[in-house]
């Protein structure tokens, strides 16, 4: 029984060497080229960072492209402010900032979309030079200088470069149907009138940009009826206002 037992100890010893002498050198070898756990963690650190980086490149703002192929700007518009000032679109260049078409009657989405407005404004109080919002009225013939600047005060504009125009009706509903693809329809009264309630974010030099969605197509516009407090709507529509702020700030940094 004795005899049998040291056989065992004698095979498991030389099993042992026969191991280290095979196995032991490579994995010296792996460690001293750094190919093993640390490699592999390494490995799964590139897969998350290649993942990041992608994920990165989908909420980088993109422009919005023209039939011809070109990049969407904003068209030539000129028309008078709350202050009784006349406003174009040169006047922005150099800023970023936000489209909107409404009317200070109506009495559905325009007091939320100025609501939200006020909110943004706020958000980038210490950006007043280089941040703005062009509001344009789609009833000129109530919404004079006096009223809109009534309304201004109403809502707390106070960004220096927030201005709510008036002036032609054709020229007003001609830049919303065609410059920018917001729809804007004339009625009989306040009720009647139907215009878009969404954003258009526009970068220093004029283009409109927007972020792509996860199928890869610009999202364009931005919905500006939904509030970050509300989250989603009756309808189940998310609010866009938060990314809104974040695509914003990235222009403000280009």
């Amino acid at each position: 029984m004795a005899k049998k037992t040291n056989y065992s100890y004698i095979g498991i010893a030389f099993i042992i060497l026969v191991f280290g002498i095979i196995f032991i050198p490579k994995i010296v070898d792996r460690l001293s080229n750094k190919d093993v756990t640390r490699e592999d963690n390494r490995s799964k650190d590139i897969t998350t960072q290649d993942f990041n980086n992608n994920q990165q490149a989908k909420s980088d703002l993109v422009y919005i492209p023209t039939a011809d192929g070109g990049k969407r700007k904003v068209p030539a518009f000129s028309f008078t402010n709350q202050n009784g000032e006349t406003i174009t679109n040169e006047d922005y260049l150099g800023k970023v900032y936000l489209v909107e078409f409404f009317f200070t009657t109506c009495p559905t989405i325009c007091p939320r979309m100025s609501a939200n407005l006020v909110q943004i404004q706020n958000e980038f109080k210490d950006y007043n030079d280089e941040f703005g919002v062009a509001s344009f009225t789609i009833m000129p013939e109530v919404d004079t200088p006096k009223v809109l600047k009534a309304y201004a005060q109403k809502y707390g504009v106070s960004n220096p470069n927030w201005h709510l125009m008036t002036g032609d009706e054709d020229e007003i509903y001609k830049l919303a149907n065609e410059g920018f693809y917001l729809y804007t329809s004339k009625g009989e009264d306040a009720a009647g009138f139907e215009h878009s309630g969404n954003f258009a974010l526009i970068d220093k030099e004029g283009y409109i940009r927007s972020r792509l969605t996860s199928k890869d197509n610009p999202l364009i516009y931005y919905n500006g009826i939904v509030s970050e407090e509300e989250g989603v709507d009756d309808e189940g529509i998310p609010q866009e206002i938060t990314i809104l702020k974040e695509d914003i700030a990235k222009l403000l940094n280009e």
